[in-house]
């Protein structure tokens, strides 16, 4: 069972993620997209998998999103998606893909749908909270 995450190094989010997926007993495929870069087919799979499109997967805080002029509701996604090949941040992550799915995990929550939660029991994220399921909070 492989599991890959597009990870980077410097989000919580991301590292949450990457540390949940360890804790589960899975070694996962680590892709630095912010070294790497990303190609048109790998994003239009990624995003078709996931349920994205190039704008719910664009990533405005902390880019250059609105810089470059991408968070106005006029621009489409052709036009987010090239930006996104030319300036790698602007991709929204982590994602990670495994035989379960593909998701965007922000919430880091999202990635207990594509590992096996059951090691978890007593994992905690950096900021010490468990990551659980948001129904399982409730009860």
């Amino acid at each position: 069972m492989t599991i890959v995450i597009h990870h980077n190094p410097d989000c919580g989010t991301s590292r949450n993620v990457l540390a949940a997926i360890r804790a589960s007993g899975a070694e996962p495929v680590v892709i630095e997209y912010l070294k790497t870069g990303w190609t048109r087919p790998q994003l239009l799979a990624l995003f078709a998998a996931a349920d994205l499109t190039p704008r719910t997967a664009l990533r405005t805080s902390k880019s250059p999103a609105e810089d470059l002029g991408l968070t106005d509701p006029d621009v489409d996604d052709e036009t987010i998606l090239t930006a996104m090949l030319e300036h790698p941040v602007l991709v929204n992550r982590p994602i990670v893909a495994s035989p379960k799915g593909v998701r965007l995990c922000r919430p880091s929550e999202a990635v207990l749908d594509l590992i096996d939660e059951s090691a978890l029991a007593d994992f905690r994220k950096e900021d010490g909270t468990p990551l659980a399921h948001p129904v399982a909070r409730e009860a």
